[in-house]
């Protein structure tokens, strides 16, 4: 029982990083590109230390399609938070009828028929 919950912690937390590493840069439109890119890289280092870990632990556990599907849930999730605490956007209907959606496409993915 512990395997599920160390996988989904560090997709989490990996998904935390490549968030922050993909939009945190949103902020500072003024920042340089280049050096932009590479912090963004620096940051990425750390969502694959914590993604690749994730997904060898909880493959056998998880299917690969399980798996890919927790990592995108996860990831629509901290994008979210993200988006409302840190860009201060607001979330909107259709943003919520479509994640919606992509929960429902996580049932029937995990649901044994």
């Amino acid at each position: 029982m512990k395997i599920p919950f160390i996988t989904i912690g560090l997709l989490l937390l990996s998904n935390f990083f490549m968030t922050c590493a993909w939009y945190g840069h949103l902020k500072f439109p003024a920042a340089a590109l280049w050096r932009v890119v590479l912090i963004s890289w620096g940051i990425a280092f750390f969502e694959y230390c914590l993604q690749v870990p994730a997904n060898r632990l909880g493959y056998g556990h998880f299917t690969a399609a399980e798996l890919k599907t927790i990592q995108e849930v996860l990831s629509l999730t901290v994008f979210m938070v993200f988006s409302v605490l840190y860009l201060g956007e607001p979330v909107k209907w259709n943003y919520v009828l479509g994640f919606s959606l992509i929960v429902l496409a996580a049932f029937v993915i995990f649901h044994k028929w």
